[in-house]
């Protein structure tokens, strides 16, 4: 990739969200301040939309951006490991405005209240419509976990979204929770439901026996006169994240060579333009970008990152722009390149946040959307509770919503400790509002769900703590697996992110009393990955919830996260306290 010096620009963030601030619109009406929003001249020859990681988010949301984002090594400090003012200040985006909101978690009440809920495919596919038009030949791209995060989606098998991405427009999909609907339930839909109108992309998933490719690795298309290629890249750990028997006759990896051979093919018949959709999360595709030459573009997925600007990489080809869109459909991201003679020659991008208010619903998609709700509506409206505190999700070490969860797991099985998984999906509640059957589902829908009690040693709660500790931060991304730290109800420790494998955790405690090694402690947890655990069949997470619910009498309190002191890497513009 040849890049003028709007390669510069980008990186240091002259180029936006949206390509200005919204200050000056920060009291304006919704209308006029999707005008300054989405109103984005046509630039270049090429042009791509990329949405990930919606996790079946039909409808408009909130969802809170995470306060702890670390960064270790060499990605302190770096993309995406930036919180709050330091995020806006890369993307120049200034404080209060509705892209501030979109961005980060700063003053996340009042701004959600005055800003409105996120995302919705009706919302969504009004924006679509727009760029495609704008855009002649403009190919959305779906980075993945699409077919699962809600109550619907479960109970549909996926279906919903598989009706709704088609109706979306999707032309290109990758995937990764998806595979948690098992083997021949995927192929289904890919030959059957998609057929013929989108295509679904791995490189790297390859059969156990022979080594076959399960998918296509990539389609070229010819947008505009110039062709253009999209290799697919499913999530690479998918085995491992996540039951190993759903995907038993597949093998996945990274597969750097085979990313590198495909990359040739395509260049080799002809393509000028050449985009990977990753579902890697961003510091895989980071180095991917690195050590694989001949990529004009990553976009990725996975680790829910919205990011506003592009990261340039060097590697011994050229450049590669490597870029995330954030998660639960709320941002779309907007690739535009110029092509001449053959190569690119410029680019603009820009991550469009997705506010309800300020886009009107797509009459069709909103049809089809009460469609499918329609014989559920009354169950995942039931109210179970209210909040009087904020529950929210995403961070490295907890947040409300799963502290929450380990609460009701705790108080539910009698146990001491409990465990949830780092899970990044699931949707944020403001004081006040109601705790609904759709929320719960939005929390815990797995194909998976089931919980469990276990006694475990104290030596093999420190061995599991350590293990995801690695997992998240390993200064080598290409043994980093997504997704945060597990959760932890019960026992307190200290945590040094820069430590090496093996000790990152000390001083854990139980009412103040240290974790004896040798001692035996029941833990409750849930979403195991072992088939016998699925074979037990004991109940699911979101029954054992909705008891501990009852038993609140309609109001839970605010809840008290608990985190673990962090004793080193800090400071840190990943993390705000």
């Amino acid at each position: 990739m040849n890049l003028s010096k709007r390669e510069f620009l980008q990186v240091l963030g002259a180029a936006s969200v949206a390509g200005m601030g919204l200050g000056r619109w920060s009291d304006a009406d919704a209308q006029t301040a999707a005008g300054a929003l989405y109103d984005l001249p046509r630039f270049g020859n090429v042009s791509f939309l990329h949405m990930t990681d919606c996790h079946a988010q039909l409808k408009p949301i909130h969802f809170r951006e995470p306060n702890v984002n670390l960064g270790i090594g060499s990605m302190q400090g770096q993309l995406p490991h930036l919180v709050g003012e330091h995020l806006l200040k890369v993307a120049k985006v200034p404080a209060g405005s509705a892209e501030a909101h979109a961005l980060t978690y700063l003053d996340f009440e009042a701004a959600a209240r005055r800003y409105g809920k996120v995302g919705g495919f009706s919302h969504l596919a009004t924006l679509v419509k727009r760029l495609k038009a704008s855009r002649p030949g403009a190919l959305l791209l779906d980075g993945g976990d699409t077919w699962q995060g809600s109550g619907t989606s479960l109970w549909t098998n996926g279906q919903d979204m598989v009706d709704a991405c088609k109706l979306l427009g999707v032309d290109v999909m990758t995937g990764h929770w998806e595979f948690t609907l098992g083997m021949e339930r995927v192929k289904e839909i890919v030959e059957k439901d998609f057929a013929g109108k989108v295509d679904f992309v791995a490189q790297n998933i390859k059969t156990a026996d022979f080594g076959d490719p399960v998918f296509k690795p990539y389609v070229i298309r010819e947008m505009n006169g110039v062709p253009v290629a999209i290799i697919g890249q499913a999530f690479p750990y998918t085995p491992i994240a996540n039951p190993r028997y759903m995907v038993a006759d597949w093998e996945f990896g990274i597969q750097d060579a085979n990313m590198q051979k495909m990359v040739d093919e395509v260049r080799g018949k002809g393509a000028v333009v050449v985009v990977v959709l990753s579902h890697n999360g961003m510091d895989v595709d980071l180095k991917m970008a690195s050590r694989v030459s001949g990529i004009d573009a990553i976009f990725g997925g996975h680790t829910h990152d919205g990011m506003p600007v592009a990261s340039v990489i060097s590697n011994k080809g050229g450049k590669t722009l490597v870029t995330n869109a954030g998660s639960n459909g709320k941002f779309l991201g907007v690739m535009d390149f110029e092509v001449k003679g053959k190569q690119v020659t410029d680019f603009r991008y820009r991550l469009l946040p997705v506010f309800a208010n300020m886009l009107p619903a797509d009459a069709g998609m909103e049809a089809l959307i009460q469609k499918i709700r329609g014989p559920y509506e009354a169950r995942l409206a039931q109210q179970l509770a209210v909040t009087e505190g904020l529950l929210y999700r995403r961070g490295n070490f907890n947040g409300s919503g799963d502290q929450l969860l380990l609460d009701a797991l705790m108080d539910v099985q009698g146990a001491e400790i409990a465990f949830s998984p780092g899970f990044r999906w699931g949707t944020t509640l403001l004081p006040g509002q109601p705790i609904t059957r759709e929320w719960l589902m939005d929390m815990t829908a797995t194909t998976y769900s089931y919980t469990t009690v276990t006694a475990m040693s104290g030596e093999m709660i420190k061995t599991v703590l350590e293990d995801v500790a690695d997992n998240l931060f390993n200064p080598d991304p290409y043994y980093q697996q997504g997704g945060d730290m597990v959760r932890v109800g019960g026992l307190q420790y200290t945590c040094n992110p820069t430590a090496g494998a093996g000790k990152r955790i000390e001083d854990m405690r139980l009412g103040g009393k240290p974790i004896e090694a040798g001692k035996t402690y029941k833990v409750a947890g849930w979403a195991p990955v072992s088939e016998e655990a699925a074979k037990a069949k004991t109940r699911p997470v979101w029954e054992l919830v909705e008891d501990w619910f009852k038993a609140k009498g309609g109001k839970v309190a605010p809840r008290q996260v608990n985190m673990p002191k962090i004793t080193g890497g800090l400071p840190n513009p990943g993390y705000a306290a």
